[in-house]
């Protein structure tokens, strides 16, 4: 069995966009983390990647965002917006410390924010599956159990558990983590890369029943998707040979001009996506152990904000440990008020839009998003910077 002797501060399982994070912070706050994930990394996750405002300013915060930027991750300077046949293009504004936007590819963005976390001191762990929680008599956790890629036992001791683990976490279904409010799953996602197109900005369409975007990346491509409802996805699929072609038929039903410029370019990956998302909120903690990301709280991903979701809760939680390591009982009761408290804007805005409503009614919510993410960028950009030379000063 691998195992080590000590007993680390905190084994965060998923290394992805909230447990790398997490893992970053608490190190850099002098904590000893181990931080595991089942996949090798560079490796790719399902996910449009794109980083509103405050999660770009989060990556500035903690010093990584000129690392992004020089991967090779373009920066965005302007939106266009079209709706009822009007476009309005405009450029992204100087605020809350940033005047960009970014959709860096998540298998450079993740192994960026891990590596990162292994030069503050974490111990990574990839290609391990944990596939439980141990828990002692009195009921809080106290490590974890699972193997590596060549079937061979591990097993993690640590005062805290983070489940970072995704939508299926098994650290939330371990620990019997209940979903404390559930608004149902209305709408879906597919996306496909392309590129030899010269792409100007973001691109959103929103139409009747569907939103759909342009996301520039890395290597001059761009993440084309839809959003809409679940059963128009659906029959989409059923009308069609194969996703791709489902993909390129109901592109050009929803946006006819994005799918004839796209065809002056080349699709570069399968048409992948979620065909369901749901819209939840479980409990974030319990003894000896929390959640964070989308183990704790998901949402469809109309609105864009699952990784600045991510990054914002990843900072509260790290901080709640670091108060929780030091002995602080009621710390992470904090974490859980704090979570709830500031995912509440965006969630209820998601649900409306998954809704689908007619089109002036979307690009209403659509305006009272970026107002919403523009309120959240400037209170981040106001907390106390988080830069590992901050943290060696403290």
């Amino acid at each position: 069995m691998q195992s080590l002797n000590r007993r680390h501060d905190v084994v965060v399982v998923g290394a992805r966009a909230a447990g790398a994070a997490t893992a970053l912070l608490l190190a850099r706050h002098g904590h000893d983390v181990v931080l595991v994930d089942r996949d090798e990394f560079p490796s790719d996750t399902l996910s449009t990647h794109q980083l509103a405002r405050p999660g770009v300013v989060q990556l500035q915060r903690w010093g990584l965002l000129d690392a992004v930027l020089d991967s090779g991750a373009p920066a965005i300077r302007q939106v266009t917006f079209t709706a009822e046949g009007q476009s309005i293009t405009r450029p992204v504004r100087d605020s809350a410390g940033v005047d960009l936007l970014l959709a860096p590819r998540r298998h450079i963005l993740d192994t960026l924010v891990a590596e990162a976390a292994a030069d503050a001191g974490v111990e990574l762990r990839f290609g391990v599956t944990i596939d439980g929680v141990q828990i002692d008599q009195a009921g809080r956790a106290t490590g974890v159990h699972g193997h590596n890629r060549a079937g061979a036992p591990v097993e993690l001791k640590a005062r805290f558990v983070v489940g970072a683990d995704g939508l299926g976490s098994r650290i939330a279904r371990a620990v019997g983590a209940e979903i404390i409010e559930d608004r149902g799953a209305w709408g879906a996602a597919q996306y496909a890369y392309y590129d030899r197109l010269p792409w100007d900005g973001i691109e959103l369409i929103a139409t009747d029943r569907a939103l759909t975007g342009v996301f520039p990346t890395h290597d001059g491509a761009a993440c084309i998707w839809i959003c809409s409802p679940i059963a128009d996805a659906h029959r989409a699929r059923r009308r069609a040979a194969s996703r791709e072609d489902a993909f390129t038929s109901y592109l050009g039903l929803v946006a006819p001009e994005l799918a004839e410029r796209l065809q002056a370019g080349r699709r570069t990956s399968p048409v992948t996506g979620m065909l369901r998302a749901p819209n939840f909120i479980r409990r974030a903690h319990g003894p000896g152990w929390a959640l964070v990301g989308d183990a704790g709280y998901h949402r469809d991903p109309v609105t864009g904000h699952g990784m600045s979701d991510a990054y914002r809760d990843a900072e509260l939680l790290a901080s709640a440990l670091h108060v929780a390591l030091r002995g602080d009982v009621d710390a992470l009761s904090g974490y859980q008020e704090q979570r709830d408290r500031a995912l509440r804007p965006v969630f209820e805005l998601t649900v409306a839009l998954a809704g689908y409503p007619p089109v002036a009614e979307f690009v209403a919510l659509q305006k009272e998003l970026g107002r919403t993410l523009d309120a959240e960028a400037s209170e981040l950009a106001a907390w106390p910077p988080l830069s590992s030379s901050y943290l060696a000063a403290v």
